[in-house]
């Protein structure tokens, strides 16, 4: 009864979400509709374990999310983006719009730039380059999608993103794990996209197809009340606070847009490999401290990363900040509701994993043929696919089970860093299924449907991330970790 209750309770969850229905409501009576079944007790599990397990969450985690949110609209604000895609633009030509739009995706997501925050710089770039390529409008959510959250949020060695920082404390890695497979992971990624992005294209130009978008016009407080609406679904961003702050009028030369940039990849490098390591951190592991340093080093250099690289756009565009403390507080605001949301998706975990009935779930996935790997892909892909977010996915199946599959990986001498790889693209896949915030709130920004664009999408960010997962997977047990 008690597992029945656990799958009523996900399948509630999933359903509400993708009518729209707030996470931060659906989260908590979700995690009790499931211990009701279960027979446990109520309130305990409510104030206890779902609010212990969404704390400690936050605690961990709103750094992140706080420095990330206001680089981010540092970056927009700046013209940093908009210079950037711009930039990219011009050297590529119209007849390469879908590698500029793909590029100009990738860029600023992986230095660091939320894709809450850069799609409404994005959208309406690749709009003017799609009109002057002539290529259907319909196809611009996949080519940006494919930049901005495939490779960038979990296979690229180094990117600052959440998704690829969540599983360092579990396995004592850095944002830089497996290096090697995750290059290979992006390259396969990438190179899939754009062979289907350039087939998409062809095939419709030969069928005659133009950019023709008959909402071009539509009256812009509409739509942002409709985003709105979506960001509720998971809660990743407030649209309007992107309306807060003062943007500039005057874009930065490209130079400048991507200094803040190349300083988040090159400290976090620097932080995470070279000097944090050669730190001398012993007095942490005293009683007072009781710091695992081993595992906080890929956070804390993430987090030196992304505040050089504030005082770094600042620094090179303090002028162009119309009013740099409203986009401060406007950055810092939109990374509050992200954040709590995902949290309450781990405090629904907590609650699951609480219960009697989840030591058969526990069981089952551990005990899955083939090994530890099989059992954390399918993991990860499964949760991921469930709650519609990797980061809360991940964070779920990690608090449960991350002690297990570090056990495991001692046992059956895998590489950490193998299981870190491997964990970030698995919950880099079923992540986009249609009631995924981040594929609503892009259709919403692009004014575009599922049924107009999501076939494409499924090809560029599920498809070609599962044929990487898979080529990794493979590489992985035949090599190890590289």
């Amino acid at each position: 009864m008690g597992l029945l209750g656990i799958l009523i309770a996900l399948a509630l969850l999933m359903w509400l979400a993708y009518r729209g229905w707030s996470v931060l409501l659906l989260s908590p009576a979700a995690a009790l509709l499931a211990a009701l079944i279960s027979g446990e007790p109520l309130l305990p599990h409510w104030t206890a374990t779902f609010m212990g397990g969404t704390s400690r969450f936050v605690a961990q985690w709103f750094p992140l999310f706080l420095l990330g949110g206001i680089f981010g609209k540092l970056m927009d604000d700046t013209g940093s983006i908009t210079s950037i895609a711009r930039f990219l633009t011009e050297r590529l030509g119209t007849r390469r719009t879908m590698l500029s739009v793909v590029l100009a995706s990738a860029v600023v997501t992986y230095g660091g730039v939320s894709v809450f925050v850069a799609f409404f710089v994005l959208v309406p770039m690749a709009r003017e380059m799609f009109k002057a390529a002539n290529i259907p409008a319909r196809l611009m959510p996949a080519a940006i999608g494919l930049g901005a959250f495939t490779f960038t949020m979990s296979a690229m060695p180094g990117t600052p993103s959440t998704n690829n920082a969540i599983p360092m404390p579990y396995f004592g890695t850095t944002t830089f794990a497996a290096p090697g497979l995750g290059i290979i992971a992006s390259i396969i990624t990438l190179a899939f996209g754009l062979w289907w992005l350039q087939r998409a294209e062809a095939k419709a130009r030969a069928a005659g197809e133009t950019y023709v978008s008959d909402n071009d016009t539509d009256d812009a407080g509409a739509v942002t009340e409709k985003l709105r609406e979506q960001a509720t679904l998971t809660g990743d961003f407030d649209p309007a606070e992107l309306h807060h702050g003062k943007r500039s009028d005057n874009n930065p030369p490209f130079i400048f847009a991507a200094m803040p940039l190349v300083t988040v990849i090159i400290v976090n490098f620097l932080m995470a490999l070279v000097i944090l390591p050669r730190i001398d951190f012993s007095f942490l592991d005293s009683e007072s401290w009781g710091i695992n340093v081993s595992s906080s080093i890929g956070v804390w250099a993430v987090l030196i990363a992304l505040a050089a690289a504030i005082l770094v756009v600042i620094g090179l565009n303090f002028k162009r900040l119309g009013s740099l403390r409203e986009s401060l507080d406007a950055g810092a605001n939109s990374s509050v509701l992200p954040i709590l949301t995902v949290a309450s998706l781990v405090g629904f975990g907590a609650v699951v994993a609480a219960l009697p009935a989840f030591a058969l779930v526990r069981d089952a996935v551990l005990e899955i043929p083939g090994g530890p790997l099989v059992s954390l892909v399918v993991a990860m892909n499964t949760l991921a696919a469930l709650t519609g977010t990797a980061s809360g996915g991940m964070a779920i199946a990690l608090n449960a089970l991350g002690s297990e599959y570090m056990r495991m990986a001692a046992e059956y001498g895998i590489d950490p860093e193998l299981m870190h790889r491997l964990t970030t693209i698995s919950a880099g896949t079923l992540d986009a299924l249609p009631h995924n915030g981040t594929v609503l709130l892009l259709l919403q920004i692009s004014k575009l449907t599922h049924a107009e664009s999501y076939f494409d999408m499924v090809m560029t960010v599920i498809v070609g991330v599962i044929i990487s997962l898979v080529a990794v997977f493979i590489l992985g047990s035949m090599f190890g970790s590289f």
